[in-house]
C-alpha cells in the first residue's frame, strides 16, 4: 500500500501545486464576459489523461453516485454548489464544495481494500484545507436523506 509521500509524488509528479484566489460569483454574474468564473477551483498539476479519465468518471457514475449528484447538482443542497469528479492536487474526488472547502467520497467495496491508500490521500487533501466526508454506497442508496442532512451539516461547520 502507498504511503502518504507516495500518494502525494503520485497526485503532484513531483511539482508545485497552486491554488487560485477564492472567488465570488461568476464573471456573468460580475458583469464580465461569458466564461464562468472558475477562481473557486481547487487544483493542481494534473495530465490531459487525468482530465479525461474524471470526464469519463462523470458519464459513468456508479449508481450511488448518480442519486447523489441528482440532489446536490444545480445548488439544490442549500444552495451550495458541488462539482463532480473534481481533480484536487491529482486525485479526482467525486463531490468537491469551495464554498464549504468539503470534499464528500461516496465509497464501495473497493475502499476496503484500499483503506491505508484512502487514508493517505485524505491526508493529503487536509493538507489542502479541505474536509473529507466519506459515505458508503448503501447508505446512499438506503438513507439518502440522512445522507444529505449529513453533507448539509458538515457543509455548514454544525
Amino acid at each position: 500500500m502507498a504511503n502518504g509521500r507516495e500518494v502525494a509524488e503520485e497526485a503532484t509528479n513531483g511539482t508545485d501545486t497552486v491554488t487560485p484566489p477564492r472567488g465570488e460569483g461568476s464573471a456573468r454574474s460580475a458583469g464580465g464576459g461569458c466564461l464562468p468564473d472558475t477562481s473557486n477551483i481547487v487544483y493542481g498539476p494534473h495530465t490531459p489523461e487525468k482530465r479525461e479519465l474524471a470526464r469519463r468518471l462523470r458519464a459513468e457514475m456508479t449508481p450511488a453516485e448518480a442519486i447523489l449528484w441528482e440532489r446536490l447538482r444545480a445548488n439544490r443542497l442549500r444552495r451550495l454548489q458541488f462539482r463532480r469528479q473534481q481533480i484536487i492536487d491529482g486525485f479526482i474526488v467525486d463531490f468537491y464544495c469551495h464554498a464549504a472547502a468539503l470534499v464528500v467520497e461516496v465509497d464501495g467495496d473497493v475502499h476496503d481494500e484500499q483503506q491505508e491508500y484512502d487514508e493517505a490521500r485524505d491526508r493529503v487533501l487536509q493538507s489542502r484545507g479541505l474536509r473529507v466526508l466519506r459515505v458508503r454506497n448503501e447508505r446512499v442508496m438506503g438513507d439518502l436523506q440522512g445522507v444529505l442532512r449529513e453533507i448539509a451539516r458538515a457543509c455548514l461547520n454544525e
